[in-house]
């Protein structure tokens, strides 16, 4: 799974970008740069560290999360080419964007708009993706319909009519991730990568003095709450950054004292999966416990797939127990002898948590 971290300049990206990944990309006021940052974060998950403990000579493999740090979007940005295809190009392949929004006040750091004003930030970053999207529009219809006016072709004339469909919805300042398309609709345009019809999640970077009134800021944006694929969530970049920097007993001091009740990383990333509809299961092998990313409602054989296409094609059934049952009784012999191990075939819907040994022949 790849994020791009996106927001106005001077937002305090880049240090939450940090913080997430462990990078250490320079966040002055005056670094600029135009370059994008990559990292990876293991997503951290008790579920697969308890299950470890009974196969320490196992190795243990984490789920990765990939987050992009691109350059400030500031007002007017996409109407650079230069910038817009930066942006497109490193923005293409991320499943979502988190949009950071400043709401915090330092005058050693003026806010790029000469306010603090969450909403109307957010506004203009949305702005930004709609142009972006709306010359990607414009340029493809155009060419759609020379070359239908020449030879008419049906499929041309599907995706000339999403498409349309698309521009008109972007024409009234609304994001694609809101548009309701079939199936064969988002299949004719997937492979432009709107940038507005990406998940997003707004994340509010707030002062210290407002932690421990996370839901209070969030009122700011409230009204993006409900919105579909759309999520919202609060922290201290800054704050979480020193406290990324302590050992991790002086840490847990630190975030009691301060009253922050979930690390950064693990918040950003349960929102991130539940913005996206992901869930986790685990298997375990021969020589390594592990962690898998799916989507909700995906079937057995489908997850074998994600393990590799061999199970997949060749799948027999699947041998489930959930975590919280393994978790109960410690041991998979335990599991067994209680008939806690259910088996399922290739329909089974997998859940959050399922522990699941796949049978296959190829």
């Amino acid at each position: 799974m790849r994020i791009g971290v996106i927001g106005l300049p001077l937002s305090g990206k880049t240090t939450l970008f940090n913080v997430l990944t462990g990078s250490q990309v320079e966040t002055s006021s005056f670094s600029g740069g135009r370059q994008s940052h990559l990292g990876t974060v293991k997503v951290p998950d008790a579920r697969l560290d308890f299950i470890h403990q009974s196969y320490p000579e196992h190795k243990k493999i984490q789920t990765i999360v990939e987050y992009v740090d691109v350059v400030g979007i500031a007002k007017g940005a996409t109407r650079s080419v230069t910038i817009l295809d930066e942006l497109l190009n490193q923005l293409r392949n991320c499943e979502a964007l988190l949009l950071v929004v400043r709401d915090f006040a330092n005058d050693r750091v003026p806010h790029p708009e000469g306010k603090i004003n969450p909403q109307q930030d957010v506004q203009i970053v949305e702005t930004e993706l709609l142009l972006s999207d709306l010359a990607i529009l414009e340029t493809r219809i155009n060419r759609l319909q020379k070359e239908i006016a020449k030879r008419k072709d049906a499929k041309d004339e599907k995706e000339l009519l999403v498409l349309e469909k698309c521009r008109g919805f972007v024409e009234n300042e609304k994001p694609l991730r809101e548009l309701e398309l079939t199936e064969e609709e988002n299949k004719l345009i997937r492979g432009y990568q709107f940038l507005s019809a990406k998940p997003l999640l707004i994340v509010l970077n707030i002062g210290e003095e407002h932690i421990g009134q996370e839901e209070q800021r969030l009122q700011i944006l409230q009204s993006y709450a409900n919105r579909p694929r759309t999520r919202i969530a609060a922290l201290s970049a800054e704050i979480e950054m020193e406290i990324s920097q302590l050992e991790a007993a002086d840490a847990a001091i630190f975030r009691q004292d301060l009253g922050i009740k979930e690390v950064a990383v693990e918040k950003l990333i349960r929102e991130s999966y539940a913005l996206l509809g992901l869930i986790s299961f685990f298997t375990i092998g021969t020589n390594e416990v592990r962690a898998w990313t799916i989507r909700q409602g995906t079937t057995a054989q489908k997850a074998a797939g994600v393990v590799h296409t061999d199970m997949e094609r060749g799948f027999i059934r699947a041998e489930v127990v959930h975590f919280n049952d393994y978790q109960k009784y410690g041991s998979i012999s335990k599991v067994r002898e209680m008939a806690a191990l259910h088996l399922e075939g290739k329909d089974y819907v997998i859940h959050d948590g399922d522990i699941v040994f796949f049978r296959f022949h190829v």
